[in-house]
């Protein structure tokens, strides 16, 4: 991988910068956020790292720009600032992880893995499938068992969010959210009464249960309670 570091204390650069080049990767050093700036523009790099406070251009100005100007480049933040308040500036000014100063080697260099491995292309889905039920995103069908199973609109986008995270837990804010589009509660029985006929429609008549509700928590789509 091809990667800037954007640090301006000498020996924490150094440090990084002869770690990754040991670790098998292509390291570029800009020691202020203007040099980075014009780098990042300028080249093509896998991931930035960039320190949170910079001489010349803040850290998060830099990253804020880069964002600005159509930039999808993964940057991992450095900080020496730990509060949550902090890591959340830094997440939403555009970075896309947020690392603590003093940090270990092997947790920078897992941090970079995981960004490159959510920025890889990936191929586009075309079915989701879980036990017996499947469902095609190119037709919008459900069926179990062979057994087309009819949906409304809203119900299909339901169970398409459940079989996205099969096996996890959903609570009934991510269903608001991802579902609906509702970023409050609506005070309403709503997330409840389209689960119940949902859950008509796929367990009804089959032998396993795949909607599965978790008390205190939200709902599961699991081949298994």
């Amino acid at each position: 991988m091809r990667i800037l570091v954007v640090e301006d204390d000498k020996s924490t650069a150094e440090y990084i910068r002869d770690g990754l080049i040991e670790a098998g990767h292509n390291i570029d050093v800009a020691a202020d956020g203007m040099d980075g700036m014009y780098l990042a523009t300028e080249q093509k790099y896998d991931v930035l790292i960039v320190d949170r406070m910079l001489p010349r251009l803040d850290g998060l100005a830099l990253i804020q720009a880069l964002r600005s100007s159509g930039s999808t480049t993964p940057v991992l933040v450095l900080s020496s600032l730990a509060k949550v308040e902090e890591r959340v500036k830094g997440l939403r000014s555009g970075g896309d992880d947020y690392l603590v100063k003093p940090f270990a080697f092997s947790e920078l260099l897992a941090r970079i893995e995981t960004l490159t491995r959510r920025s890889a292309p990936q191929a586009e889905q075309t079915n989701l499938q879980v036990g017996d039920l499947v469902m095609s995103l190119i037709s919008r069908t459900v069926t179990r068992a062979g057994k087309a199973i009819p949906l409304q609109n809203r119900e299909f986008k339901l169970l398409e969010f459940l079989m996205r995270h099969a096996d996890q837990v959903v609570t009934r804010t991510m269903l608001l959210e991802g579902v609906w589009d509702f970023y409050f509660n609506p005070q309403t029985n709503l997330i409840d009464a389209q689960v119940s006929k949902l859950r008509q429609k796929i367990d009804k008549g089959f032998d396993k249960s795949l909607i599965h509700t978790v008390r205190g928590a939200g709902y599961k789509l699991s081949v298994t309670p």
